[in-house]
C-alpha cells in the first residue's frame, strides 16, 4: 500500500507540474488511465507473461455455457440439490446477479471466476502457503498443503473460493468423463478457478517444442469458459502484451473491475453493457 500511495502521489505531482506548462489536457485524463499506468509499473520485474481476462457484458447472454464447461473441464464436483448440501455448492465459474445503478436498470448476471488479483488478500492469510501467486500473476493452490482452515475463503472479497465439506464423488458412469489433466480435490481443502492452467501449460509446452512464441490468437479462447461462450464475450490473454486483445479491452472506456476500491486489483476486467439507443 505504501507503494500505491507513493506512485499515486508522484502521478499527481507530475500532473500538477504539467499544468504549469500548459499541458492541462493530460492532467484531466480519466483516473482509470492513472490506475492503469500504476498497474503497469507494478508488473515490471514479474514474469514474461501476466495473464488476465476480459468479459464483455454487452455480448454476454447469461446462457451459463461457461459454468457448465468449467465444471466439465476442471472436474468440479456436483454436490446435488439435497438439503444437506445447501450452501456447499462448488462453482469455479458462476453467474452472479448485479443490480443496475438506476432503479429501472435490469439485473445483470456477471460471469464470475477467480479474479487472480494482483494484490490477492487470500495468499496473505494462508498460514501454510498453500495458496500463492506465481510469477505470471496466477493465484494457484497446492492442495496437499492445504489444512482446510478456510482463512483464504473468508479473506476473498469475491467469494470465489470453495471448501470441500465432503469427499467428492461421481457416479460410476461419470468417472470416465473426468479430465485426466486436472487432479480431483480431497475432502477438507479449498479449491478455485485456475484460469485453466493445465491448458495454458500445454499450450506453452507446444509452443516451446515448435520453437516459437505464444500467439495471441491461440490464447483468446484458451480457458474452457472462453472456448464455450457462444457470444465470444470472454477473452483471455497476456496483459503484458500491449497489443493482445485482452490488453486492448482492458483499456476500453467501458471497463470496470469488481470492488476495485478494496485494492486487490483484480485481473478480470468487465466491459459494461452499452445501453445507448441506436
Amino acid at each position: 500500500m505504501s507503494f500505491l500511495r507513493t506512485a499515486t502521489r508522484r502521478g499527481l505531482l507530475g500532473a500538477l507540474g504539467l499544468l504549469g506548462t500548459g499541458a492541462a489536457a493530460f492532467a484531466l485524463a480519466p483516473l482509470r488511465r492513472v490506475r492503469m499506468a500504476i498497474d503497469d509499473v507494478r508488473r515490471k520485474g514479474r514474469g514474461k507473461h501476466w495473464w488476465g481476462m476480459a468479459i464483455d457484458l454487452d455480448l454476454c447472454t447469461s446462457c451459463g455455457a461457461c459454468v457448465v464447461a468449467c465444471k466439465s473441464e476442471n472436474n468440479v464436483p456436483n454436490n446435488g440439490s439435497a438439503p444437506d448440501h445447501a450452501g456447499a455448492g462448488i462453482a469455479w465459474m458462476n453467474l452472479v446477479p448485479k443490480e443496475g445503478s438506476e432503479s429501472n436498470d435490469p439485473i445483470e448476471l456477471l460471469p464470475t471466476p477467480c479474479m487472480h488479483c494482483e494484490n490477492p488478500p487470500c495468499i496473505k492469510v494462508c498460514p501454510v502457503n498453500a495458496t500463492y501467486q506465481n510469477d505470471e500473476g496466477l493465484v494457484a493452490m497446492i492442495y496437499d498443503r492445504c489444512i482446510g482452515c478456510r482463512y483464504c475463503e473468508i479473506a476473498c472479497p469475491y467469494s470465489v473460493r470453495f471448501f470441500n465439506w465432503t469427499e467428492p464423488n461421481w457416479a460410476e458412469e461419470h468417472k470416465n468423463l473426468l479430465n485426466p489433466d486436472v487432479s480431483t480435490r480431497p475432502e477438507g481443502v479449498v479449491e478455485k478457478c485456475t484460469f485453466c492452467s493445465q491448458r495454458l501449460r500445454k499450450t506453452k509446452e507446444n509452443a516451446r517444442l515448435d520453437g516459437r512464441e505464444l500467439v495471441d490468437e491461440e490464447l483468446q479462447k484458451l480457458p474452457a469458459c472462453a472456448q464455450a461462450c457462444p457470444a465470444e464475450a470472454i477473452v483471455f490473454g497476456d496483459l503484458a502484451d500491449g497489443k493482445s486483445r485482452v490488453s486492448r479491452l482492458s483499456r476500453s472506456p467501458r471497463v470496470f473491475r469488481l470492488l476495485e476500491h478494496l485494492g486487490a486489483r483484480p485481473k478480470v476486467f468487465y466491459l459494461s453493457r452499452d445501453r445507448r439507443e441506436s
